[in-house]
């Protein structure tokens, strides 16, 4: 077993070592998403959406990776959570001013899909919500508190996160990682 291990250790190993180490080699991209190189040669980990199962309002399940095209605003929330009810009204309202430029979701890894959509619903949120029975999408993002706020580009890389966010934070953060202002027609 200790040989085993010690084998799989110096496989991954080298490649990490000579790009590193080779001056002429700006970034490995052997497998996209683990590492990247700064241009100091330190490893930098880019951080992916990740891919599991939640289920939408429907109680269909789908698959997390199913969501990423466009840049995506994912709110993890739940209705007894004070923080989540005083940000959801200004969620709902900035999710109306981008209007198709950012999608925004709603995931809720504690409520039935009943008391997440009647909540949501008095919140005056319209985006799409989806709930993470099993809290493995609410794991794999290193969810420590919430509200949780993460920014992801069309390609599923995850460009920043937040905790409590007020509408005028939350575009900010939109321009920032998106490159975006709100819509001037609304």
């Amino acid at each position: 077993m200790g040989i085993v291990m010690v084998g799989l250790v110096a496989v991954g190993a080298p490649e990490v070592r000579d790009a590193i180490i080779d001056d002429d080699v700006d970034a490995m991209l052997t497998n996209p998403g683990e590492y990247q190189l700064s241009e100091a040669g330190e490893v930098v980990t880019r951080a992916f959406f990740p891919s599991v199962d939640i289920v939408d309002v429907d109680g269909r399940t789908l698959n997390s990776s199913d969501l990423i095209g466009k840049p995506m605003v994912v709110n993890l929330w739940f209705a007894a959570c004070p923080p989540c009810r005083r940000e959801m009204p200004d969620f709902a309202a900035v999710n109306e001013q981008f209007g198709d430029d950012v999608v925004f979701v709603g995931i809720n890894p504690v409520d039935s899909s009943a008391a997440m959509t009647d909540f949501a619903s008095q919140m005056g949120v319209t985006y799409d919500l989806y709930r993470d029975p099993l809290a493995e999408l609410t794991d794999a993002l290193g969810t420590v508190g919430f509200p949780y706020t993460v920014f992801v580009n069309a390609q599923g890389q995850i460009l920043g996160d937040a905790g409590v966010l007020t509408a005028d934070e939350l575009t900010a953060a939109i321009g920032t990682n998106f490159g975006l202002v709100e819509s001037a027609d609304t």
